[in-house]
């Protein structure tokens, strides 16, 4: 019997060679046995293997390497041998990868398979949390893979995440990216990394703000998602209080009185549809304004939308609130601040002492911009055109609230409000006097929630609610606070 020595469970190149010298020197498979640790016998045992004859050679398709190193990664203790066996018969059947029928071939790919998918949970899964702050500042997570792929996954993480120092602490290992270096570590445990951070219960919110009870298929959920994984994922604490309240908060859906028809669809039939508000006449009050709305024909976006999303809140009121545009359950239940963002803006709110029914809230641009993609409606930010043809509707809303404070979300609401394109990183957190009243600049929740880098959606998210108690401080140092 021939023992090969691995220096560690994904050791590819000693497994490599040694598999080489073996089939060049006839060691057929039941002779030959892979084991990880150094022994004291050497790499090859007790019977050394000859050293290779300098005028024999063995090569391997490309294929085969390929396969065997994700094989490598697995999980299986018999996978070693498995790719011996496949390399011993390769001399002879140089086609074989080819035949998925066989065994071992089909064995093997089905490894590859599962490493693949674990690679493919492990970006999907891992979740970062804070450590420190300023030049301290470090993203630490901990996350169980199903197979051996953290050094071929952490790449990926040092490409998504460059700007930040980060680690992945693993059973099998551990890597580090401090902006500059990718390296890789000894094991970990889980008490190693933090248990939770400040952006926590801000993920919840959103995770659990998107969740569509009439849409559960929960089979289909825990094929993507795992329950193995669930232990390590802060959103796992909602999963099952909402399976749970599915079927009542379904039926609740199914019980609810139908909503009005659907304007668009007389929109569509009527091409030209009589506004009661012109260029040349000035609205008395928001009903007429926003009754008015219905019929805007100013830029072509209403063709696509199903109705105007008129703003909502006080005739008049201290705060006007101001974002980009309705988003898709905006647009269909045409009220203003409902989705995700509006979960967030919300949140918010309340941190600073802001009651939403003392608030004015509208948009920029009053129709849902968006592209379609399958069966989903994806928001596309509205161009600076249509922002400005928009524009019309906001500054008579302006002048019949007239707010004390603006507060506008995102450049598109800064340029509604201005009339001109500004930076909201160079401007926010400050209030500025205006004739028409004061106006204060900040991040619109959107921003927070799609952010690719987790550092900046946590400093985006802290400037927003400092901004928010911004807001509330000016109002409360001008007159009586909102309550």
């Amino acid at each position: 019997m021939r023992t090969v020595h691995l220096a560690g469970e994904t050791d590819f190149d000693s497994w490599r060679d040694a598999a080489r010298n073996l089939r060049l020197e006839g060691v057929e498979p039941a002779r030959v046995r892979f084991v990880v640790g150094n022994g004291r016998d050497g790499l090859f045992g007790d019977e050394p293997i000859p050293p290779r004859s300098s005028n024999r050679s063995f090569t391997v398709s490309k294929a085969f390497v390929d396969l065997a190193r994700e094989v490598m990664l697995h999980r299986d203790a018999d996978r070693y041998d498995l790719l011996y066996r496949l390399l011993w018969r390769l001399q002879d059947e140089p086609n074989l990868i080819k035949v998925t029928s066989d065994r071992d071939v089909a064995r093997a790919v089905e490894m590859a398979k599962n490493v693949s998918r674990a690679s493919h949970k492990m970006k999907a899964f891992v979740r970062f949390r804070q450590q420190g702050e300023g030049d301290n500042e470090h993203w630490i997570a901990w996350f169980e893979p199903a197979h051996r792929v953290l050094e071929k996954t952490a790449p990926f993480f040092a490409r998504r995440y460059a700007n930040m120092r980060w680690s992945i602490l693993t059973p099998d290992g551990a890597a580090h990216w401090d902006l500059k270096t990718l390296t890789f570590g000894p094991p970990a445990r889980k008490e190693d990394a933090p248990q939770e951070d400040e952006i926590e219960d801000f993920w919840k919110t959103y995770y659990a703000s998107t969740f569509n009870p009439a849409r559960l298929r929960s089979k289909a959920m825990q094929a993507e998602m795992p329950k193995s994984y669930w232990k390590n994922l802060p959103e796992a604490d909602l999963i099952a209080g909402m399976i749970a309240d599915a079927t009542g908060r379904t039926e609740q859906m199914v019980n609810a009185p139908a909503p009005e028809p659907n304007r668009r669809f007389d929109q569509v039939k009527a091409a030209v549809v009589d506004r009661a508000v012109t260029d040349d006449v000035v609205p008395e009050n928001l009903d007429d304004l926003n009754a008015a709305l219905a019929g805007c024909r100013r830029c072509p976006l209403w063709r696509d939308a199903t109705q105007p999303v008129c703003g909502r809140g006080p005739k008049r009121s201290r705060l006007m609130i101001v974002g980009e545009q309705p988003g898709d359950q905006e647009d269909i239940a045409g009220t203003p601040f409902i989705g995700p963002a509006g979960k967030v803006l919300d949140k918010a709110m309340l941190e600073a002492g802001l009651e939403r029914d003392t608030v004015y809230l509208t948009n920029a641009v009053k129709h849902f911009k968006h592209t379609v993609r399958g069966r989903q409606r994806l928001h596309k930010s509205p161009s600076a055109a249509e922002i400005d043809h928009c524009r019309w509707w906001l500054d008579h809303e302006r002048a019949l609230v007239q707010p004390e404070l603006i507060v506008a979300m995102g450049a598109s609401a800064a340029r509604g409000i201005l009339g001109h394109t500004v930076s909201v990183n160079d401007l926010r957190g400050r209030i500025e006097e205006r004739p028409q009243g004061a106006l204060l600049l900040t991040y619109h929740p959107a921003y927070i929630l799609r952010h690719p880098d987790p550092n900046e959606r946590i400093r985006a998210q802290k400037a927003f609610s400092t901004d928010l108690s911004l807001a509330a401080a000016y109002l409360k140092s001008t007159g009586k606070v909102l309550s």
